[in-house]
């Protein structure tokens, strides 16, 4: 016995959980209409009735009868025909666009009560809807229920008005049910949690009005519905709301939850009709107090989605894609996709958020200086492989698409274990304009799939090419060959002296002049110091003499220690810095050009000799030569030749 009750309580299992799939017995009829209707005697009724407005349906025959014991008598249709009794006074108007047909009956008696019925076609064929009409004698008659006629899985907006007077107290949706009334929405912050994510409840501008929003209308939500103000049953006023669920035509709804990967990104589908121009589209995210706008068509972004969504439409099959990327554990809950029309379809979303690695790696920031060249890569994984791939540029209208190039060269044999694949996005030059967001994003079949969001910062003007007025010469001048230990300090100060070499090169002789002076006056605390230090490195220069070789350096020569131009090859940008150009010659690498002496010159230096005297004018000349140095901007040793004609040194102190 027992086992017998548990194969009948499993029998009832299926039909439970199918509630959704299949029509209730009362949804089973596609057509609609009022379920009772009051009139008053000599007044008028106008009943309506919903169809569905497929093809064959809006150029069917409409009509309205009246049962009988055994049939039902046609009353009125739109095929021209009124039965006697109600010529002149019963009508009947077709909108088939709309899938509407309105009966009109006036000058009511008491004979008049009955049950009707609306219908299309012929007489008793399925495609009928009953209606009771009663006539009292008034002189007030109950408010009949508000229809609406909704497609299954579409979306539904109900709104109540009740006057200024009930403004701030509780507004609240609930369902007729045998045990009372079940609280749908309300402004408390209360959701039926069959309704979680799908039923939305808004004020509307005029005060004591308010809407509800219901979106994937299933078959279980077909019935009386109850809006109003304070609490049934206690204070308070409401509303009839009957609402019926007939199945559609052609348009898809795709999931109702969809998953993305914690640092990744998703993309919301959602579908309305592509024969009917909208002039607003916007994705918005449910909450219990109402759904706040993320993304409008025209061109609206909230600014914390901003670089993170985008929106891309498909007019030709009315498809709606959002791409939402960087996805955070806040990012999950309910999405609505929304039109301004109002009986269109709204779809909800739910986004639910996992763990995982996204398949579209790289830096999430890269930064660059005006002028640079950029390289912006993304990385794919061999799941993409066949995927077309994109780079765009980020905007709050769009996300234009950018050439990029595919560092891979698939062949007929490339295996997809090898490595994974980069797509990368190259600037030459990049612009400041160039700054903001960039995506890297793969689709199949138009349909969007994965994206990652690079920042490419561009960090102000690139330092441009110094001009020689701005420098600061005696600076460039005054630079000390820095030693290993601060070798990091080389670039800085070559390139500094060589815009001094230019800069030199290009000013006159007054500027020399004016320069030159200025140069003295700064040195002039440390000459004494210089003298000394001249007098001793002229003396073991001299001492140096009779063992130096011979080099040729443009078209001078001079006597070098070939020891000492080892050494000086080192900071060889500093020394030419006063030397004019057409005394410089450019020595490659190590290369030192050696030229031998003529006989007489060699003669000359061989048969030299110097006395004590001859010393002293030496040194004499050496701190001329360096004291004249000085005060043009140049360290003693920095030029192979003086710029002066040595017969003007003496007497100048």
């Amino acid at each position: 016995m027992t086992l017998l009750a548990f194969i009948l309580l499993l029998s009832f299992l299926p039909a439970e959980s199918a509630r959704s799939k299949y029509p209730p017995k009362a949804a089973s009829n596609p057509v609609f209409g009022p379920r009772q209707v009051y009139g008053l005697i000599d007044g008028s009724v106008t009943i309506k009735c919903f169809y569905p407005p497929t093809k064959v349906n809006r150029h069917d025959r409409k009509y309205w009868c009246r049962e009988s014991s055994r049939s039902c008598l046609t009353v009125v249709s739109s095929s021209g025909y009124t039965a006697p009794s109600y010529q002149g006074r019963a009508s009947i108007t077709d909108f088939p666009e709309q899938g509407i047909m309105l009966v009109n009956t006036s000058q009511l008696a008491l004979a008049d009560r009955g049950t009707y019925q609306c219908g299309v076609g012929l007489n008793g064929r399925g495609l009928s809807y009953k209606v009771s009409l009663d006539i009292s004698e008034g002189p007030n008659i109950p408010e009949e229920a508000e229809l609406f006629y909704v497609e299954l899985q579409d979306s539904v907006t109900m709104t109540c008005s009740f006057g200024e007077d009930y403004v701030s107290m509780r507004k609240f949706l609930c369902k007729m049910e045998k045990s009372g009334c079940r609280n749908i929405i309300d402004t408390y912050g209360k959701i039926d949690e069959d309704f979680t994510g799908r039923a939305l409840l808004s004020n509307e501008d005029t005060k004591g009005s308010f809407s509800i929003t219901i979106t994937q209308v299933g078959w279980e939500d077909a019935g009386l519905y109850l809006c109003g103000v304070g609490f049934y049953g206690e204070y308070g006023e409401t509303k009839e709301l009957d609402l019926h669920v007939y199945e559609g035509t052609n348009v898809p709804q795709g999931k109702h939850t969809i998953f993305g990967v914690k640092g990744s990104s998703v993309t919301i589908e959602c579908h309305y009709d592509p024969t009917k121009k909208y002039s607003l589209k916007y994705l918005c995210k449910w909450r219990k107090n109402g759904c706040a706008r993320i993304i409008e068509n025209s061109g609206f972004v909230l600014d914390i989605y901003e670089g993170r969504v985008a929106m891309f439409d498909n007019p030709e099959n009315g498809t709606l894609s959002i791409v939402l990327n960087q996805l955070s554990d806040s990012d999950k809950g309910y999405y609505w996709c929304m039109t301004n029309e109002e009986r269109e379809r709204k779809t909800s979303k739910e986004l639910k958020i996992i763990e995982g690695e996204p398949g579209l790696k790289g830096k999430e920031e890269v930064q660059a200086e005006v002028g640079s060249r950029v390289d912006l890569t993304c990385s794919y994984p061999c799941k993409y492989y066949s995927y077309e791939k994109y780079w765009c540029k980020w905007s709050s209208e769009s996300c234009t698409p950018l050439s990029a190039s595919d560092q891979s060269q698939p062949g007929l044999d490339v295996s997809c274990d090898t490595a994974n694949k980069t797509l990368i996005l190259s600037f030459d030059s990049v612009a400041a304009t160039d700054q903001g967001w960039y995506w890297c994003g793969v689709k199949r079949n138009v349909r969007y799939g994965e994206t990652m969001a690079v920042y490419l910062q561009v960090a102000g003007e690139k330092a441009a090419d110094l001009s020689p007025e701005l420098l600061n010469l005696d600076t460039a001048s005054n630079a000390v060959a820095p030693s290993n230990a601060d070798s990091g300090f080389v670039p800085q100060g070559r390139a500094n002296i060589n815009a001094g070499v230019q800069s030199t090169a290009a000013s006159g002789s007054s500027e020399q002049s004016s320069g030159s002076n200025n140069n003295a006056l700064f040195l002039a605390p440390v000459g004494t110091v210089v003298v000394v230090l001249a007098t001793a490195f002229a003396v073991f220069k001299y001492r140096q003499i009779k063992k130096s070789d011979l080099v040729s350096v443009g078209s001078y020569r001079t006597n070098i220690s070939m020891s000492d131009f080892e050494t000086m090859k080192e900071y060889g940008a500093n020394d030419n810095v006063c030397m004019k150009e057409s005394q410089e010659t450019q020595l490659g690498g190590d290369e030192f050009i050696t030229t031998i002496a003529d006989a007489e010159s060699a003669a000359e230096t061989k048969n030299a000799k110097r006395g004590s005297k001859e010393d002293a004018d030496l040194a004499y000349s050496t701190f001329l030569f360096t004291s004249s140095a000085i005060a043009q901007g140049c360290s003693p040793g920095d030029s192979a030749a003086p710029a002066t004609d040595p017969s003007t040194w003496r007497g100048q102190v």
